[in-house]
């Protein structure tokens, strides 16, 4: 779930570039856990500034035009290039397993629960 560019350009300057953990919400659905990638992704030569998400979690449906809300909760590792798409897809596979170990800690558990991922008169997403 990438966010688009006006939302890129809002997030704060001072937040580097990287792979970060924390917790997503698409509408009022369920709260999931996730992982974020904040910057150029130099493996596609990306010229803009990107914030993708990665919602662990298989939803039934697509999701576009949903409000996504994310609360980041740690940092994983620096944004890096990679020799070729498989170790790429090693590295993402290493964050995803980083993520679920961090997030099943109490003190990130608990933030699940955060009244910032209700919205007011939301309708549920498929989940």
């Amino acid at each position: 779930a990438n966010f688009s560019e006006q939302v890129v350009e809002s997030f704060p300057s001072d937040i580097s570039t990287g792979i970060y953990y924390g917790w997503a919400c698409v509408g009022n659905g369920d709260v999931h856990k996730m992982v974020l990638s904040i910057g150029w992704n130099p493996f596609y030569k990306n010229i803009k500034k990107s914030v993708e998400t990665h919602i662990i979690h298989t939803f039934n449906d697509d999701f576009y035009g949903e409000i996504l809300s994310i609360v980041i909760i740690g940092y994983i590792r620096s944004e890096e290039n990679f020799s070729s798409v498989e170790a790429l897809i090693s590295a993402i596979e290493e964050d995803i397993e980083e993520a679920k170990r961090q997030l099943d800690l109490p003190e990130h558990l608990k933030l699940k629960e955060d009244n910032f991922f209700h919205l007011p008169g939301g309708k549920p997403v498929n989940h």
